[in-house]
């Protein structure tokens, strides 16, 4: 059985363009994608068990912004803006690690405590009296649900609160117990030669599959499916194949991957991944939970950035299983990759007209749909002058 969450019939007569090529290769289009998209939408930093201790801290550096997430003396998760605010010197230089009793600036040596407020500033006579509070560090937008740590660097966005958000994939995702679990390999980054939302548009349907993963064809090819984007999130869904076997990292996966006795019947042999608009997906395999995501480095290049956490008290063939399900990861990012090189650089070309979309990617469509809301100058198939865009966009805005 491999049952659908919510109706996903499709549109007999829905508009199968995607957005205009110019989209992929503007300057100016891109600061609006990082305002309106990125920093005023949930991201995910992490997973609370990679902050398992007091003094524990994890950054993330994206699109202009600095995050630091820090586990307090109270056993409290928060997030702030890694910025002193004596003169915006980040307070941990460090992707991940611990701080003890306290955050030491690194340029003038303030001392912040690890719930955010300033303790003091060095040679504090040098200065007027400091309210402790109105200098702490600047606090985040922080939600954490099912283990997994979200922020926002713009209070108050357009998305509801994550538990809200993520609320009609909650009951089939709570049977992995994922807060309990803990870092395999800790968090990886890449960097890829394409625009994000290339990265976005390959990962949103499952049509190329059959074509360009072949160890994805045999470990599920047969069964998979594509629930689109509805209210933020989408999910897709796929079970093992029974005569899967081709492939070396698919026939030893098939063969060793235990079946955990926590799953129901149709989760044990399931892989399903749950997009979060605008830029994550977190997906399970019975022996494992991840995520990963991109964000824009500039028009042509995308970080990629993700992480796998495992059971605690796994079993050797989980052991073995979760490395190979990384193995066959792997290899369909590396496919993926050059798909969305090629993708990409044909939209430059003028003999580029625009997509023509299958029913198997309306998951394309509709993820398309929600960048359009934000940003209604994508609805736009001429591109508008790099200096007028700020302005057309927001003048659109305001006619919604």
């Amino acid at each position: 059985m491999n049952p659908h969450l919510r109706d996903v019939a499709i549109p007999n007569d829905w508009d199968r363009r995607g957005l205009p090529g110019w989209s992929y290769h503007s300057d100016a289009l891109l600061e609006l994608e990082k305002e309106h998209v990125f920093r005023n939408h949930w991201q995910i930093v992490g997973h609370v068990s990679d902050v398992p201790n007091a003094g524990d801290y994890l950054t993330m550096d994206v699109v202009g912004e600095r995050a630091l997430i820090v586990r307090g003396k109270d056993g409290v998760v928060r997030g702030f803006n890694n910025m002193c605010r004596h003169r915006g010197s980040r307070v941990v230089a460090d992707s991940q690690g611990n701080c003890k009793n306290a955050l030491v600036c690194p340029f003038h040596g303030w001392v912040y405590n690890l719930d955010g407020t300033l303790r003091g500033a060095a040679r504090p006579r040098s200065f007027p009296d400091l309210d402790k509070t109105e200098f702490g560090l600047m606090q985040l937008d922080l939600e954490t649900w099912m283990g997994f740590i979200f922020i926002r660097f713009r209070n108050g966005g357009p998305q509801p609160s994550v538990a809200e958000l993520m609320k009609p994939i909650e009951p089939e995702f709570a049977h992995y117990k994922a807060a309990d679990m803990v870092p395999s390999w800790g968090i990886w980054t890449q960097k890829t030669p394409v625009n994000w939302k290339s990265v976005r548009d390959v990962d949103n349907e499952g049509y190329h599959v059959a074509m360009a993963h072949p160890a994805l064809q045999d470990l599920y090819g047969a069964t998979y499916f594509d629930e689109p984007f509805i209210n933020g999130v989408s999910r897709s869904f796929a079970t093992y194949n029974p005569h899967a076997g081709r492939r070396w990292s698919v026939r030893n996966y098939v063969k060793i991957a235990p079946e955990p006795t926590h799953l129901p019947d149709y989760l044990k042999k399931a892989w399903v991944y749950y997009g979060i608009f605008p830029n994550a997906v977190i997906s399970v395999m019975p022996e494992s939970v991840q995520f990963y995501q991109e964000f824009p480095l500039s028009t042509g290049q995308t970080l990629l950035r993700g992480a796998i956490y495992r059971y605690r008290d796994e079993s050797r063939e989980q052991a073995v299983a979760r490395y190979l399900s990384f193995r066959i990861d792997r290899d369909t990012m590396s496919e993926d990759v050059q798909l969305s090189v090629w993708s990409n650089e044909s939209m430059l070309s003028e003999a580029f007209e625009g997509f023509y979309l299958s029913d198997l990617e309306y998951g394309v469509r509709t993820h398309h749909d929600h960048l359009r809301k934000m940003l209604p100058v994508l609805g736009l198939e001429t591109a508008p002058e790099e200096k007028d865009m700020w302005n057309l966009n927001d003048a659109l805005r305001s006619r919604s």
